[in-house]
């Protein structure tokens, strides 16, 4: 619907409202043979109603017209609905990724239309209030709806300067169906999987871009985890507590190769591939002890010298932890304690509180895991922290019953 009525906003309407009349109409009539089809008829219906309705429009009214012509002479509408719709999904990251928009709106835009995060998981991945996200989305619908921006993908100039937003917005579905921020389920496959294919979509589209590549490759190495990162009742299962034999080898070996590929074109490594490079650390150790923790810090401060920020060195501290001792870790974690965009951040609690846990000091760990476990939105890692917490309280017990006097217990 926004490569025919070219306005992104009354398309997203369009398309809610040939839902609302699926939800009302299939139950008592049955669901068509061709669904995809049938929603797509009754948007185009609307459309013109809608276009109708406003005088104003009466001209656009006449272009809509052109669209559906020249849409139905040169493709079968019937199976474009199958066939095109990834190509369309692409075209429409592209054109929400406009220039003419702010880095900001364009990633927010695409998310909260085209990647199924609403405003709320949106707002938490960037740790900002909910509100200023539905800012962004409404202006950003404004403004391409005035400037009439077009759908489609563009250029190879015009595809190159909207790339970083692009791959930005891809890697966001991504992340939130690898951990989702809010609700009963600890991952979305479906989000990772709608991810992984716009990235091979991309990675098709734009060959000699190593960050494509990279981008690629972190994900499909991310994605060989899920069904091990997911214990039988549905309960979080941490990477270092993984069956590995449970990881997808084909996923990591595609992935390897995509790492291989960004290497391959030359030049620094960029965000992703770095990303992909610390995956690739963890696929290639059989057992969690061969992880090669002290590479990881180092591509940590790589990634850092490209994009440092408190998450950056949050993720940091904790392979320093792993390589050089929690007491390492613990003290890069304090120096972020202060850090306004980590203030409401359940990992900071949570990585502080295992950094105490090993070193001894339980009950300062079981509090912080308290925290933590307040902060999150996601009922299953809601439950993992509290039962650490637990876990801290009776790891404090025993040792007060096993105290000896006189023993320093700092």
């Amino acid at each position: 619907m926004a490569r025919v009525v070219g306005d992104i906003g009354t398309a997203e309407e369009l398309a809610q409202d040939a839902l609302v009349a699926a939800l009302e109409q299939w139950p008592a009539e049955g669901v068509p043979e061709r669904p995809g089809a049938w929603l797509m008829g009754t948007a185009r219906h609307r459309a013109i109603d809608l276009i109708r309705r406003r005088k104003a429009l009466e001209r656009k009214h006449e272009e809509i017209g052109r669209g559906f012509e020249r849409a139905q002479e040169d493709l079968n509408l019937e199976t474009a609905i199958d066939e095109e719709v990834g190509d369309d999904l692409l075209g429409l990251i592209f054109m929400a990724c406009h220039p003419v928009l702010s880095k900001e709106a364009r990633v927010a835009l695409t998310l909260r239309v085209l990647g199924g995060l609403t405003t709320e998981e949106i707002a938490r991945g960037f740790l900002i209030p909910a509100s200023t996200v539905s800012q962004r989305i409404v202006r950003a619908k404004r403004t391409l709806a005035e400037a009439h921006v077009r759908f489609e993908v563009p250029g190879h100039a015009e595809r190159v300067a909207r790339l970083a937003s692009v791959l930005e917005v891809i890697y966001l579905i991504f992340n939130e169906g690898y951990s989702a921020t809010a609700g009963n389920d600890w991952v979305r496959p479906a989000l990772c999987d709608e991810a992984l294919r716009l990235g091979r979509i991309l990675a098709e589209l734009a060959p000699t871009e190593p960050e494509v590549h990279g981008l690629v490759a972190l994900m499909e190495i991310q994605a060989s985890r899920l069904v091990a990162r997911v214990g039988p009742s549905g309960e979080p299962v941490l990477l270092l507590d993984q069956d590995r034999a449970r990881w997808d080898r084909l996923l990591i070996r595609r992935g390897l190769a995509a790492l291989e590929r960004a290497e391959s074109l030359g030049g620094a490594l960029g965000l992703y591939a770095l990303q992909a490079a610390i995956a690739a650390c963890h696929a290639r150790a059989t057992t969690a002890a061969e992880t090669d923790w002290p590479r990881i810090v180092a591509l940590y401060d790589a990634v850092a010298q490209l994009a440092s920020s408190p998450v950056v060195e949050l993720n940091r501290a904790v392979a320093v932890g792993m390589a050089f001792g929690p007491a390492a870790g613990l003290e890069l974690v304090d120096a972020l304690v202060a850090e306004p965009p980590l203030k409401s951040y359940h990992l900071l609690p949570a990585v502080r509180g295992d950094l105490l846990r090993k070193l001894g000091r339980s009950k300062e760990a079981g509090a912080e895991f308290e925290r933590a476990a307040s902060l999150t939105e996601n009922v299953r890692e809601r439950e993992l922290l509290q039962r650490r917490a637990v876990e801290c309280a009776a790891e404090g017990a025993t040792a007060r019953r096993a105290h000896i006097p006189g023993v320093d217990d700092a």
